[in-house]
């Protein structure tokens, strides 16, 4: 039998010492409410940013309804009850709803209702439960990839145009369940979050007051698409991530009256 100090053991133990240590990374529960588009392009986001051995992400699609209100419900059971094969009871420490404006009537009440979330995990702290909204759709987020957008698009509009450029900038015909859309379009990351940022910090005087655009601006072109793939750009290269501003305490007596 080896003892401990031979020089076989001391070697592997210095090796082992070498070995780079990945980092902590949170767990994080999204979950969407397109079955198709938004679960691809998420995962394809973690895969290209995470090294495998260190993945605790999970992309889900909703499970109750495709309205904002059920997209939050739909994220919030998942963490609290698992799905009974491979996610475990409130093993998170972040949650994302991700959902359209479109023309949905219970859109700013999911709003609410995710910011007043509030959930331990297995860990007993607080986990930050955000909801990523995109007026009128996510693919919105997807053409700030090629075009900046100034005024209100309907869905359908949105749609045309980003088949439009990627016929024009990839030879492709975009499609609702099109795998490798982040490949495609990671390119063009900085400019679309740059474009995001300034949808996010325009003036809309006109619409109540001098503030800022924020998701509850009715068919104000917006999106918070850009701060979930940004902090899992940034928690895959091992740094320290805040919570994004969807996430953060808003005016209250704002929130009310949006509410309302």
């Amino acid at each position: 039998m080896a003892q401990d100090n031979s020089a076989k053991i001391r070697q592997e133990r210095k090796l082992d010492r070498k070995k780079p240590r990945l980092p902590d990374y949170e767990r994080i529960l999204i979950v969407s409410e397109g079955s198709k588009t938004e679960p691809l392009y998420f995962k394809e986001v973690i895969n290209a940013s995470y090294p495998r051995k260190a993945r605790r992400m999970v992309v889900l699609s909703h499970s109750s309804g495709t309205t904002p209100f059920q997209v939050v419900e739909s994220a919030r059971k998942f963490f609290e009850d698992g799905d009974g094969k491979t996610i475990e009871q409130c093993a998170f420490d972040r949650v994302f709803a991700v959902f359209d404006r479109d023309d949905h009537l219970t859109y700013e009440h999911a709003l609410s209702a995710a910011r007043k979330m509030e959930l331990l995990n297995d860990n007993n702290k607080p986990i930050e439960f955000c909801a990523i909204a995109s007026v009128p759709s996510f693919e919105l987020w997807l053409l700030l990839h090629y075009e900046e957008i100034h005024w209100p698009l309907h869905r359908d509009e949105v749609l045309r145009r980003l088949k439009s450029k990627m016929l024009e900038k990839h030879h492709l015909r975009y499609e609702k369940s099109m795998e490798g859309i982040y490949e495609i379009t990671k390119a063009e990351f900085d400019t679309a979050r740059a474009r995001a940022r300034h949808l996010s910090g325009k003036n809309y005087p006109e619409k109540d007051d001098d503030k800022p655009c924020n998701a509850y601006y009715g068919d104000v072109p917006y999106t918070d698409v850009y701060l979930l793939v940004d902090l899992l750009h940034r928690q895959g290269r091992g740094e320290k991530t805040n919570p994004p501003h969807c996430c953060r305490p808003k005016d209250k007596k704002r929130l009310s009256q949006k509410t309302a």
